[in-house]
């Protein structure tokens, strides 16, 4: 690739704190995200503008290209002048489809403000009120820019009175959004306001927009754009008022720059000492301290190899240096350092803090660590897990056609877990299943392709998607009661439904394995009520939202047995004894043990299996129950065929939660489960000749009725080649 012609003045820029803003691009599928970001690479004399809006030039994969969506993150330094001062904008393009939900929370971690982008017509949808969620839990500044106006105009055909009724109910429940999700510190001063060039509007497809100041500035009224698309003259706007002024001008105004909005975001993602050295390089935006980096995104280039993107966030980083992996505990050399151009990388001398740097070569680096400089690595503390919004919930068996194969499937498999973290591979054993999951069918469809080009073209045998569940129970179980193989221990276990309040504290990251026990045990007992003499004695907390209790007084030698007794605890929870699915929700108390006083007697061989054992055993007794993963779904479609969807929801085990009707177009929401969901798109374009659009989003887990839990349960043992029918209490437990 011949050197990007603006990366001298770009590198000059980057060093100056005050002119870099690090921004994203979040919306709905299809509102217009690429199409924009393409108008502004032409802006930037980066693209021409003929063919703006057509070139889709960040989404440079093979599939986004075919399939018109983006599925992967891209960034790309764009340079920009706001009343003379020049300003560098790091803009990073991203998902909007659902299914890669997970790319958009590690950009989110990067960027410091965001550019939502919401159709004028379908106004704020699902994925809208998801990123923008996201955004706000890590203190990204958002600013809003309304597209596709142009269909009010042509389609709707809506008066100029109409039209601003309209843009102003969007604005309205945009910032209903922020009053909900914003953080009190920063909900009102991050609502959005037209007066104050915090929102946009305008066409992405036509390359125009404007915010308030400039319509007045040019003169220009909603009347006299109805009349330009009258007289077939759109083309005259983005002249008068180009789309990438009004959108770079808005972020250059309003989106903080690193100086700025470290000081307010490393608080929130980093929970070190502030007031340590690390601390205050990271809240200055110091190029002289120590440098630390967040790795959001790792990729596999052929000729490179691993490449590491992310954040810096003090410090400079420069070929040669000294840098410790802090999650992985394993020191590197910084063999390049570059910054991503969309497809490509361009090499550079150095980056300093506030920039995203991509660097190759450090094995090991996986999304979500923390890098910091080698002479700081014994005091540096990580920066916080990244927190998804949502987990994998369709699965797909994946096999070689050719057996011979397996190694370069199984290697091509972890590969595509490094890369996406949202991407779960299993391989199992002792059933010889290989399993993919994933957050949706489009998500593992893409994998599935990825898989095949990553394993050398191999054929590969794919599964039908299925949908994942989990075990849980209703209600408190029996006392069970199991020996060490060889008799010499013995441990009471009583399983029992974990506090929702408790899981509400997991899934939104409050606790997890890693938070100080002193501190865990406050929150606990102010937040859910949970008994202080269980806030007091957790053991572990297991990623599907399960807890271990220990209520035990003055065992002898038990402390000595607690890492075999948590990986008792683990195992159970991975494979339940209704299907082998993980366990969810389920609470585990340790009531009494006799524990060997000789250490030989009393290791993890015989105390792990015991363990695992009276789990499985108590957990049989209390009401067990099969969970399946529901998704919130939201279809717009023309309203003549508002009853046809809503039958096909209805009939597939969903609930219908409100229908709403905006100009010709109906919108219903509801939930419908993800088993139903699979071959939906079939059933949905044949009963709507194809006008349905419909977005699912992963919800919340929901008990399976009884006689379909029967069913499913049976399938899937046959599928694992497991005996149809479960196992009894008495497997698992000792008769007192």
């Amino acid at each position: 690739m011949p050197r990007f012609r603006q990366t001298t003045e770009i590198i000059k820029l980057m060093s100056k704190k005050e002119q870099i803003r690090n921004v994203g691009i979040i919306a709905h599928i299809d509102h217009g995200k690429t199409t924009m970001t393409d108008s502004l690479l032409a802006g930037a004399g980066l693209l021409s503008p003929k063919i703006a809006g057509k070139a889709r030039v960040l989404d440079y994969l093979e599939e986004e290209q075919k399939r018109g969506i983006t599925i992967k993150t891209a960034n790309i330094p764009l340079l920009h002048e706001v009343e003379g001062r020049p300003y560098v904008i790091n803009l990073v393009d991203t998902p909007g489809h659902v299914d890669f939900a997970g790319k958009v929370t590690r950009a989110l971690r990067v960027i410091d403000g965001a550019v939502v982008v919401v159709d004028a017509v379908e106004e704020i949808m699902a994925q809208t009120e998801t990123v923008t969620r996201q955004a706000l839990e890590e203190r990204v500044k958002p600013v809003l820019f309304i597209n596709k106006v142009d269909r009010l105009i042509k389609e709707l055909k809506l008066s100029s009175v109409e039209i601003q009724e309209k843009l102003a109910r969007i604005i309205r429940d945009f910032n209903i959004l922020i009053e909900v999700y914003g953080e009190p510190e920063f909900k009102e001063k991050w609502k959005v306001d037209p007066q104050n060039e915090t929102v946009a509007f305008g066409s992405a497809l036509h390359h125009w927009g404007f915010t308030l100041k400039t319509a007045r500035e040019k003169g220009i009224k909603f009347s006299d754009i109805i009349e330009a698309y009258k007289k077939e003259a759109c083309q005259d706007l983005s002249k008068m008022i180009p789309l990438h002024n009004a959108i770079l001008d808005m972020v250059v105004r309003n989106v903080p720059s690193p100086i700025e909005a470290q000081k307010y975001r490393i608080p929130r993602i980093w929970k070190g000492n502030l007031n340590s050295e690390i601390g205050q390089a990271m809240a200055n935006c110091d190029d002289n301290g120590p440098t630390v980096m967040g790795i959001t995104t790792v990729q596999m280039d052929p000729e490179a190899g691993l490449i590491a993107t992310g954040r810096l966030f003090s410090g400079s980083v420069k070929e040669g240096d000294n840098v410790y992996l802090v999650n992985m505990a394993k020191d590197c050399k910084v063999q390049q350092v570059s910054v991503y151009i969309g497809a490509f990388r361009e090499n550079v001398d150095q980056i300093t803090a506030g920039n995203i740097a991509a660097l190759p070569g450090l094995e090991g680096a996986r999304a979500g660590e923390t890098l910091v400089s080698s002479s700081h690595k014994g005091v540096m503390v990580p920066f916080e897990p990244i927190k998804y919004v949502l987990e994998p919930i369709i699965t797909i068996a994946v096999e070689p056609k050719n057996p011979r194969e397996l190694p370069s499937l199984i290697e091509a498999m972890k590969r595509l877990s490094i890369e996406d973290p949202n991407l779960v591979a299993t391989i199992n054993t002792e059933t010889g299943e290989y399993l993919l999951s994933g957050l949706g069918e489009l998500h593992l469809e893409i994998a599935a392709k990825f898989l095949k080009n990553y394993s050398g073209g191999i054929e590969l045998l794919t599964s039908k998607p299925m949908a994942v569940y989990r075990e849980s129970v209703a209600e408190k179980g029996a006392t069970a009661t199991a020996e060490s193989p060889h008799k010499h221990n013995k441990l009471w276990v009583t399983v029992e439904p974990l506090e929702e309040k408790v899981i509400n504290l997991i899934e939104k990251g409050i606790i997890s394995e890693e938070t100080e026990r002193k501190q865990m045990e406050k929150l606990l007992s102010r937040e859910t009520g949970l008994p202080a003499e269980e806030a007091q004695n957790i053991l572990a907390l297991e990623k599907h939202r399960n807890m271990l209790v220990d209520l035990t007084k003055n065992i002898q030698h038990l402390q000595d047995t607690v890492e075999a007794v948590i990986a008792g605890f683990k195992w159970a929870c991975k494979a339940g004894p209704l299907c082998e699915e993980p366990l969810r929700g389920v609470k585990v108390k340790i009531v009494d043990a006799k524990i060997h006083e000789n250490p030989v007697h009393r290791g993890p061989a015989q105390i792990t299996p015991a363990i695992r054992r009276a789990i499985l055993g108590s957990f049989l007794t209390a009401k067990p129950v099969l969970l399946e993963p529901v998704y919130k779904i939201e279809v717009s479609v023309p309203t003549q065929w508002i009853g046809e969807c809503s039958n096909i929801i209805t009939r597939k085990r969903g609930k219908i939660l409100s229908s709403e009707y905006k100009g010709t177009l109906a919108m219903i929401r509801g939930y419908i489960p993800v088993a139903e969901t699979l071959g939906l798109a079939a059933e949905m374009r044949s009963a709507t000749s194809g006008h349905a659009f419909w977005q699912c989003a992963f919800s919340h887990w929901e008990k399976v009725p009884e006689p379909i839990a029967v069913e499913t349960v049976r399938q899937i043992r046959k599928r694992k080649g497991l005996p149809l029918e479960a196992p009894t209490p008495d497997k698992f437990m000792e008769k007192e």
